[in-house]
């Protein structure tokens, strides 16, 4: 199964991913934890450190790779044979294999569609059996779905804070990623202070689609800001209920 989780920039996609794959890693899952998000630190949330971090090359900045998988000239394959990348371009830690999918390109450069062909092929190949879980950390809003990186995903899960613009960019979200033929699209609204911001949620939302609300916790932000990552455990148990639903869904 693959989840992806999705959102406006700075909603706490990174911290809802790191701690999903931690669950599914203590359930026993094999979990693979891909950072497609260039601005985001899955692999810091997850406990990795920055020095460890620096070792991993990002499988996008893989020219030479990409091009002896793709074919190198105007014309490129699109089912490279990618199997091999994961074990090779990842590390492991606590049970969980980590992957960097890489950043964006500068201004004016060239077009992605190389680097989606490979992209795409890659996150394919990451399911073996059942049990085995990928957990997509996806870029800041909806430049993803635009060029198509989120397809064969089984559940999005989109992230929300309570306000009408993170709102907005969680419906184009949800739209795109219907058009992608993701069928399975949820919701977490996070982040959420106080009862009026919580009913302002659940007036947008409908209770199929909200996994669940989680409130302002300040030890997860400081977390998400670099301060005590906990790589064995949840970050904490209010956020670990509202994931463990989550991680029940897929044994039904």
């Amino acid at each position: 199964m693959k989840i992806a989780i999705s959102g406006k920039g700075g909603v706490g996609k990174t911290t809802m991913a790191a701690n999903l794959a931690k669950l599914f890693r203590n359930e026993g899952f094999n979990v693979y934890a891909v950072d497609a998000d260039p601005d985001s630190s899955l692999g810091l949330a997850l406990g990795i450190s920055e020095d460890r971090l620096k070792e991993i090359r990002p499988v996008i900045e893989m020219k030479e790779l990409m091009d002896q998988q793709t074919g190198g000239g105007a014309i490129y394959t699109l089912n490279p044979a990618v199997d091999h990348i994961i074990d090779e371009y990842s590390i492991q830690l606590d049970g969980i294999r980590f992957l960097r999918m890489g950043g964006v390109k500068q201004g004016g450069s060239a077009c992605y569609c190389r680097e989606n062909t490979f992209l795409r092929a890659l996150v394919n190949s990451l399911i073996l059996d059942n049990k085995d879980i990928v957990i997509l950390d996806m870029g800041a809003g909806i430049e993803h779905l635009t060029r198509g990186t989120s397809g064969g995903v089984d559940l999005m899960i989109v992230v929300t804070e309570p306000g009408r613009a993170s709102i907005q960019t969680a419906r184009i979200v949800e739209n795109l990623a219907r058009e992608l033929g993701i069928k399975d699209i949820r919701f977490i609204a996070n982040k959420v202070r106080t009862d009026k911001e919580e009913t302002f949620i659940r007036e947008h939302f409908t209770g199929k689609e909200l996994l669940g609300i989680q409130r302002y916790d300040e030890v997860i932000s400081d977390k998400a800001m670099g301060f005590g990552q906990t790589p064995g455990e949840a970050d904490s148990a209010e956020l670990k209920d509202l994931l463990t639903r989550i991680v029940h869904r897929t044994h039904s």
